[in-house]
């Protein structure tokens, strides 16, 4: 796994984190999400609108991790870490790939693109998510998304 998978700095004393690591495999994904909801969320602690927001960005980079990223390579990794303080959820999800450059990627809103099969994941991440960062390679994205 790259040394290219950090969450970003952490306050003291602000929150737990949990790691996730797991094999490229496209069949995993929904159990890995319920796996982080899990951990996220107790009954009432966050808006289930929230919640949705959390499972589609995390199904999203997960599978653009896996099949962009790995390129379906059953041999390769994908981490999801996951920072959790009172007022926002911070995921990074990291692929064993080359990365791919962000601002590259057009967004399917424009009557050229509309028809387009790629970007439309990045689209939602970036709509439903409150920030969303990726480091200099970018293999990692880190969404966040605040606690409402």
């Amino acid at each position: 796994m790259p040394a290219t998978a950090q969450v970003p700095p952490h306050e003291p004393g602000d929150g737990e984190r949990f790691r996730i690591e797991l094999a490229t495999d496209l069949s995993r994904v929904g159990d890995v999400v319920e796996t982080v909801c899990a951990g996220c969320f107790t009954e009432g602690s966050t808006s289930r609108r929230t919640q949705f927001r959390v499972r589609t960005v995390l199904a999203e980079a997960l599978a653009n991790a896996m099949l962009y990223g790995n390129g379906g390579d059953p041999l390769r990794s994908v981490v999801v870490e996951v920072e959790l303080r009172d007022e926002r959820i911070v995921i990074a999800v990291t692929d064993e790939g080359n990365g791919f450059d962000h601002n590259a990627v057009p967004l399917p809103i424009w009557d050229d693109s509309l028809e387009a099969t790629r970007g439309r994941g990045l689209f939602m991440i970036h709509r439903l998510a409150d920030d969303v960062a990726f480091n200099d390679p970018g293999n990692t994205i880190w969404m966040t998304l605040l606690r409402r």
